[in-house]
């Protein structure tokens, strides 16, 4: 069979993936199987693929893979999440390209240009994972406004209303000016921003004194309606009572008193501005406070304001500074460092805003998902994340759900009247025509309704994902098969956004867990620890690393230095370290198929190998498993990786191999391409395609039932670690015996003799593959070795090649008393260790033992090499 002589993985990709579509082995129904269920954390319809969806969904697949091989009915749920505030900021932007203005359009007309950009680029990330390989069951992608999907929205808004959960009401929000809509807590980022703390005097009325007061936002001075001081600040008693004067406006306010005030932080003095700041809004709501609202929608300011009317108020911030300076009011500034909170997805500061929205409590519905959590029903992978996870829950606030927008869910409340109370909740406006009639007491039509104009929180669909996805709300068919799912694979930064508020409504609505496992990824970094970003211009595009190295390079690459919930140090020579590994992979095949088998006589080296390799796979698959009930994904591909390199392809394959001209025996043949079939499997959730590719060309398949993707893993047999450990020492003594070929020039076609005293029987029996390995003439145990010999010690044993009188002895003498000099020095430090009382009484057990070991071991070296010092020089 002819083989490339190197492998090309851009064709042979594109055929696999096709042929693993063709057959539907990613595709599931309900059976007799257990299922295995994973929902991918829907990437938003607007995202091109990023290294943290690499990352995340090489994981998931990973996952995905192995469970099918067991014998699991697989089904991965693929989808995208609508993304009210990304979509509609690229529609947004669309239209201005054209032209049109958002604000000349109907609601109707804006959505309908909203669907058509949907459909022409929405969703792209999901055709580029499947470059990646992803086995998403692709018949089942869902989208976040699917019909089915947005009904479930809609009946959860009203199952909620009608047991209380949701209300409305004016609070202090996050508002976003550019996106011009509310936020959650949740998608607020802070972050440190060096800024300026303006120090500003305001005049006591009808005196000549002053009080000053530190900002860092001058420009909300315009909305003042107090100024508080603690009541135990003696600097301050003499003023209350009294009123101070706002620079520039002139109006006059109330001193005020309050324990919220530090007296130790600046001037001890606060200024109270309501409309614009969370703890001002609260203190203002105690002391009945005039709340002036300076900010239009779009952080420009109001009318209210009086000055500086429609201007931005990060250049007014800057204006109003001169401005106070002056009249003589801005008493010094001065550089400061704060933290700002940033709107997650529109990356402008966010402004605090007393607003009429809609809200779910929080406190009583998210009992159930904290103590499921804390008690391990689910677990978290790695468990650090449960006390930042608890901590939330314990101090969770009310979730604002309300976003002003046009692209989402639009909220299902309709109002009849101008009270703030005239409004019902209802699934079409027959049924709202109808509510309002019984609430109201007189006749409304649909007509006459007015649907409130706001759309849902988009996390606020995402949250029924597990349970949406499978139609849960409407049939127990699939949703009582498939949930809870298995294992979810996201990041940490949307724990709270998106994690917990699935336990919520999974415990509300299916008094069940959503999912078992929470696997938490780090988040992709270069190697310079930077976060990856399209600014920093660091961040490589996944497609065109898939095309330089390979999808599966790139899987091992992603996977090399990715452990559980750390961050992953990014380097594009670990996806050419995965394609290297691809390459060594191949060369072993064509090596193997190479070979010409024939009915001959086995050689016991190869039996020796085989056997070995029997109990190696078993050995590799106990630890994979491990690693796998762990999620230790980056342990696995290593464990796999350092075995098939070193071990398989390495020792395994050297060791069965033919000599030069001959043929290989059947057996061993058929022993061989068992143990590559082996080894495919175990690397198959790891690298699908190289994997397929060399499994169809180990032996000929006869149908697609026998493809690698379906095919069973492997079951763990008995160990026998004699073979194992007998092997390994084996190895030792090969590398030892290259050694001192190379260190003295020895050429390989020149047998040599090997002479062995104090060793153990048992590793007789690998006698015959030092032989053929290290291309010996013989191996024979004596009394004493030869003073003319190259040496060296394994444990209690010593080996020796004799040389002939050409080798320099005093170089010989040398080594060997550097060799024991090291070894009295290493004996020195063990038994240092083992005269410490408190470590030989504290340490554990088998940690002592280990170190008596080794005490033992140094000893009996010790004795050996002193032995052949006196042998080589007398």
């Amino acid at each position: 069979m002819e083989i490339n002589k190197v492998y090309d993985p851009s064709s042979l990709e594109s055929k696999w993936y096709s042929y693993w579509l063709e057959n539907r082995f990613f595709n599931s129904k309900p059976d007799d199987r257990e299922p295995y269920t994973v929902v991918i954390p829907p990437p938003n319809v607007t995202g091109v693929l990023h290294m943290g969806h690499m990352l995340n969904n090489t994981i998931q697949d990973v996952l995905v893979r192995k469970a099918r091989m067991e014998g699991k009915n697989a089904c991965w749920v693929p989808g995208v999440d609508h993304a009210s505030i990304a979509t509609e900021a690229k529609v947004v932007q669309k239209l201005r390209k054209e032209g049109i203005k958002k604000s000349d359009l109907s609601r109707k007309e804006f959505l309908d240009h909203a669907w058509e950009w949907k459909n022409e680029h929405g969703g792209i990330i999901l055709q580029q994972l499947k470059k990646l390989g992803a086995s998403c069951d692709w018949d089942r992608e869902s989208f976040t406004m699917d019909p089915k999907y947005s009904e479930s929205v809609m009946d959860t808004f009203l199952d909620l209303y009608e047991k209380g959960y949701i209300y409305r009401g004016k609070r202090m929000i996050n508002w976003d000016p550019a996106a011009k809509t509310a936020l959650s807590d949740e998608e607020v980022i802070h972050k440190e921003v060096n800024s300026k703390l303006y120090h500003v005097r305001y005049q006591i009325a009808g005196t000549k004194e002053y009080l000053t007061i530190a900002t860092t936002r001058p420009e909300t001075i315009l909305g003042d309606s107090a100024i508080c001081v603690h009541p135990d600040d003696d600097r301050y008693k003499h003023l209350l009572g009294k009123k101070a004067i706002v620079p520039m406006v002139n109006r006059e306010i109330p001193i005020i008193t309050d324990e919220y005030v530090d007296m130790e932080f600046g001037t001890g003095c606060l200024k109270i501005t309501p409309a614009h700041d969370v703890n001002d809004y609260d203190l203002g709501a105690k002391h009945n406070l005039e709340t002036i609202d300076i900010l239009n929608e779009d952080g420009t300011l109001s009318e209210a304001a009086g000055f500086y009317i429609g201007q931005d108020r990060f250049d007014v911030r800057k204006k109003i500074a001169l401005d106070l300076k002056e009249i003589g009011h801005l008493v010094k500034e001065e550089a400061y460092q704060n933290k700002v909170g940033y709107s997650e997805r529109t990356d402008v500061p966010i402004e605090p805003r007393i607003s009429l929205q809609w809200f779910v409590s929080m406190k009583k519905i998210s009992k159930p998902a904290l103590d499921h959590v804390m008690n391990d029903d689910i677990k978290f992978w790695p468990p650090k994340f449960k006390n930042s996870y608890r901590h939330w829950m314990e101090n969770v606030k009310d979730w604002c759900i309300s976003r002003q927008l046009w692209w989402g869910h639009q909220i299902p409340a309709y109002y009849y009247g101008e009270g703030e109370d005239d409004f019902v909740i209802a699934k079409s406006p027959e049924e709202a025509a109808k509510k309002a009639s019984e609430k109201s007491g007189i006749p409304v039509s649909p007509e006459h309704l007015k649907q409130d104009e706001d759309v849902l929180d988009t996390w606020f669909s995402s949250w029924l994902w597990p349970i949406s996805v499978f139609e849960g709300f409407y049939s127990e068919e699939e949703v009582s098969y498939y949930y809870p799912t298995n294992d979810l694979v996201t990041a940490p930064e949307i724990m709270f956004f998106w994690v917990a508020r699935m336990i919520i409504a999974g415990y509300e609505y299916r008094n069940e867990m959503p999912f078992k496992n929470v696997y938490y990824t780090g988040i992709v970094r270069d190697k310079q620890g930077r976060k990856m970003s399209k600014s920093l211009g660091n961040s490589p595009d996944p497609i065109e690393l898939m095309k330089q190295y390979g999808a599966d390079g790139v899987r091992a690459g992603m996977l090399f230095s990715s452990p559980a919930g750390n961050d992953l140090l990014f380097d594009e020579s670990l996806c050419e370290q995965g394609r290297n590994f691809s390459n060594k992979i191949w060369n072993a095949l064509r090596l193997v198929k190479s070979w010409e088998p024939e009915q001959k006589e086995q050689p016991e080296a190869a039996k020796i190998a085989i056997e070995w390799m029997d109990q190696r796979i078993s050995q590799l698959l106990g630890e994979v498993n491990d690693h796998y009930s762990k999620f230790r994904i980056s342990d696995v591909l290593m464990s796999s990786y350092k075995f098939t390199w070193s071990d398989f392809c390495s020792w395994y394959l050297e060791a069965v191999k033919p000599a030069y001209g001959e043929q290989i025996d059947q057996v061993t043949y058929d022993a061989v391409i068992g143990h590559f079939e082996k080894v495919m499997k175990i690397l198959h959730p790891l690298m699908p395609f190289i994997s397929e590719e060399i499994w169809h060309l180990l032996k000929k398949r006869n149908s697609p039932s026998e493809s690698l993707t379906i095919s069973s893993w492997p079951i763990v047999g008995e160990l026998d670690e004699s073979i194992l450990k007998g092997f390994a020492r084996s190895t030792e003594i090969i590398t030892s015996v290259r050694n001192i070929r190379k260190q003295n020039n020895i050429p390989n076609k020149e047998a040599l003799k090997l002479e062995v005293r104090g060793e153990d029987a048992s590793d007789r029996k690998f006698h015959c593959l030092v032989e053929k390995l290290c291309k010996l003439e013989s191996i024979s145990t004596v009394d004493d070795l030869p003073s003319q010999a190259f040496t060296f010690v394994m444990g209690s044993a010593e080996y020796g090649v004799p040389f002939e009188g050409s080798v320099d002895v005093a170089e010989q003498t040398d080594k060997i008393k550097e060799e024991l000099d090291y070894t009295k020095g290493f004996l020195k430090s063990v038994q240092k260790k083992l005269s410490n009382e408190r470590f030989v009484n504290n340490a554990p057990e088998q940690v002592v033992a280990n170190e008596r070991k080794k005490e033992a071991d140094a000893a009996a070296k010790i004795a050996v090499l002193e032995e052949q010092l006196k042998g080589i020089e007398s």
